[in-house]
């Protein structure tokens, strides 16, 4: 567990988010301002239990609940890069959690739409985003690795969730010359990996490696692989 941050009042949030962009974002090599201006915006401490609040700017994931986790800010910000966004974009981002990726996401992009498998979080998702005035966010719940083909395409999709391979729906409804980040892998081995569409077909980067819970779903994992 990383160092207990002493939090009091606004101001001390806001402290420990300025932190966190410089000393873990800055520091670590995420470039894009835009990125890095979200990421100093969005109050993260909104988006974990009132029992982790004082955890929400360490560099560490942390559970919400449900059996998953919210990610550590770096992998939040880096994933986020990764999409390169413009501002006109509509966003389908698979794995809500607690919202907070799409509330990034949010401020970068003109659309996000959010799948989440677990009803609960998907519920609890709609209404914090809802709360703290995330109006360009749709929350949808059900089997994410389907995608939303009624909303494609789109010209950019995020999976927060490692996936044994690139789910074909989410293939389909990438938009020509949009990018895909997932995870691919189970258990403890996972890659990172960035698809460009060229010409109908995905052209495949490998950028890291990297841990995350299972996509569970008709194209994701059965079971949870570990």
């Amino acid at each position: 567990m990383g160092k207990v941050v002493s939090i009091s009042d606004a101001d001390a949030y806001g402290s420990a988010r300025r932190d966190m962009v410089e000393h873990q974002l800055r520091k670590r090599d995420i470039r894009s301002e835009r990125v890095l201006d979200a990421m100093g915006e969005i109050p993260r401490h909104e988006f974990v239990p009132e029992e982790s609040r004082d955890y929400a700017y360490d560099d560490q994931p942390l559970p919400i609940g449900e059996g998953q986790t919210i990610s550590q800010p770096y992998m939040v910000a880096s994933m986020t890069e990764t999409l390169e966004l413009t501002g006109v974009e509509r966003v389908l981002e698979i794995g809500t959690g607690s919202g907070y990726q799409a509330a990034v996401l949010s401020r970068l992009a003109a659309e996000i739409f959010t799948v989440e498998s677990r009803a609960a979080l998907a519920l609890s998702a709609r209404e914090r985003l809802a709360r703290l005035g995330y109006g360009n966010v749709h929350v949808h719940a059900g089997d994410g690795t389907l995608g939303l083909p009624d909303f494609a395409p789109f010209d950019a999709i995020l999976v927060a969730a490692a996936a044994p391979e690139i789910p074909p729906p989410l293939a389909e409804q990438l938009a020509e010359g949009g990018r895909l980040v997932v995870p691919i892998g189970g258990g403890e081995n996972q890659d990172l990996v960035r698809a460009r569409k060229r010409d109908g077909r995905l052209v495949l980067e490998s950028l890291y490696a990297c841990r995350f819970v299972p996509l569970i779903g008709r194209h994701g994992w059965q079971a949870d692989p570990r």
